[in-house]
């Protein structure tokens, strides 16, 4: 069990150095929060797309606006685009991998909808893809990367850079700061409805 407990500590200790780093990710995270709740108040929504576990984390946050996540609250729009697997399979078929959430913004996307990439090395090319045809049809752009940032870095307006450059403390980050963003939109919004 020495094995076990040799990786639990150093993944643990990983894990919360990562975290504690968030403070660094403060102002660009409350500005990702201002830019959702705005999106969300002028009646647009927010998607989200990445790939292997950040298609997981995409779904995840969709789930928790759309349905809640600490509050019981209307629904809120937002909607991830990994989740159609006729449409993946269509698209990735007869037109390649790489346009894959592109194609799906164009069709979904509205100006002033928020488009969330999340690539743990901001260099996934169908994130990058996704982002730029978001930015060519008036969307705000968000970027959820790691510590390295990436070409993704260039293609959004608002960037979060988590604090590590191990793919899976990278991914808790991204989860831990899309429940913070989450809760404040919550929050903000039953406080304008009071």
């Amino acid at each position: 069990m020495s094995l076990f407990h040799g990786i639990f500590d150093t993944h643990l200790q990983g894990h919360l150095l990562a975290v504690q780093s968030l403070e660094s990710q403060r102002a660009s995270l409350t500005a990702i929060a201002e830019a959702w709740l705005k999106a969300l108040r002028a009646g647009r929504k927010i998607l989200f797309f990445g790939n292997g576990g950040s298609a997981a984390d995409a779904q995840h946050l969709a789930a928790e606006l759309v349905v809640r996540y600490q509050r019981n609250r209307r629904a809120l729009p937002a909607l991830a685009l990994t989740c159609d697997s006729s449409i993946l399979t269509a698209h990735s078929n007869d037109f390649g991998f790489e346009s894959l959430f592109a194609r799906q913004i164009e069709a979904l996307a509205q100006p002033g909808d928020v488009v969330v990439g999340i690539s743990t090395s901001g260099k996934s090319a169908n994130v990058l893809a996704g982002l730029k045809a978001a930015k060519a049809g008036q969307c705000v752009t968000v970027a959820f990367c790691g510590s390295q940032g990436g070409p993704c870095l260039e293609l959004a307006d608002l960037n979060f850079q988590a604090p590590s450059e191990l793919t899976a403390h990278v991914q808790e980050c991204h989860l831990m700061a899309g429940h913070i963003l989450c809760g404040f939109i919550e929050e903000a919004l039953a406080q304008s409805e009071l």
